[in-house]
This record gives structure tokens, C-alpha cells and sequence, in this order.
């Protein structure tokens, strides 16, 4: 018959070798908001709009990131591009571009589907809203600085420098 006060005492000290031995390890937690854990290639996070290299936005207002959104959380509005008022090389431009973030679920579909990988997903995994008008990101925060040699849109360019089906990614006129 064996006596339970020994298992236990056996069990007590095994916990505290467990413990003693552990104070030795090097700690596997980092200090978060001075030091920031880097992600891996394939990580989804905050959503960005991104811009040609003369400034112009990539996206042309088609729609396809809501279609392919499952969660019904883009919407976009598309309007007609004109030479006095360019915003993208195509016919339209996204006039609104609205995601919630409450309701999106990172799946990457709007990155699958976007024709001119207008939308990316980034590594930018901090994200916290204090108001559900917060969580909504217009396009003005969702679109890229504009680059150093680019023009902020809307840009003023020639007649005749993007045709209907291929556009020429030419230097707008100031």
C-alpha cells in the first residue's frame, strides 16, 4: 500500500524543480510596444490602397474586392476620370472607398481579385478603434503617401495621354 503523503510531497517537489529551473531560461516574452515582433511573409493586416509611381491611384473603381469579399465589408463607388480632374489612368476611379473593419475577417479575397493589386493587405497588425465610426476606413486612410517624384490627385493631365484601353503612364501636365 502505498502512502499518499509521499505522492504528493514527490508531485510538490517536482513543481518546484520545474519552477527553480525555469528561473534560469532566458524569458520568451518581449516588451511590446518598445519592441515589436516581426510577422511572417504571408501575414494579412491592415488594408492599404496603393498609388503608381507618379502618384496616381492603382484603383479604378471596378468593384471586384466587395464582389469578392465575403463578409460584405468594402464598398466601393466609382466615378468618371476627366483630363482636368485625373485620378487613376483608366476611365473611373473609386470616388469612395470604404472598408469596415469590424467586419472584415482578413481573408486576402479583395487582394485575389483586384485586376491592378490596387488593395494589399499589410503587416500592420495594430489596430484598435474607439468608436464603431472608427473601425469604418475611408479611402483617405487607407491610400499610400503620395511617392517623391508623384503629384497628389487629382492631377491635370494632356488630352489625349490615356486612351481608352491601354493607359500610357506618361508625366501629367501641372
Amino acid at each position: 500500500m502505498a502512502f499518499p503523503e509521499r505522492a504528493n510531497a514527490h508531485e510538490l517537489i517536482k513543481g518546484l524543480w520545474i519552477t527553480f529551473k525555469s528561473m534560469f531560461e532566458k524569458p520568451v516574452t518581449i516588451q511590446y510596444p518598445e519592441v515589436k515582433r516581426p510577422v511572417k511573409a504571408r501575414f494579412r493586416g491592415r488594408h492599404v490602397l496603393n498609388r503608381y509611381e507618379n502618384g496616381l491611384e492603382k484603383c479604378i473603381g471596378c468593384a471586384l474586392c466587395a464582389a469578392a469579399c465575403p463578409a460584405n465589408a468594402i464598398f466601393v463607388e466609382a466615378s468618371e476620370n476627366t483630363d482636368d480632374e485625373r485620378y487613376a489612368p483608366g476611365e473611373r476611379y473609386a470616388s469612395t472607398y470604404e472598408i469596415n473593419l469590424l467586419r472584415c475577417i482578413y481573408c486576402g479575397f479583395c487582394e485575389d481579385s483586384c485586376p491592378t493589386e490596387a488593395i494589399t493587405l499589410e503587416d500592420n497588425y495594430e489596430l484598435s478603434f474607439d468608436s464603431r465610426f472608427g473601425a469604418i476606413y475611408t479611402k483617405e486612410r487607407l491610400l499610400v503617401p503620395v511617392p517623391e517624384n508623384g503629384k497628389p490627385t487629382p492631377q491635370a493631365v494632356q488630352p489625349g495621354i490615356f486612351t481608352r484601353s491601354v493607359p500610357v503612364m506618361a508625366d501629367p501636365v501641372d
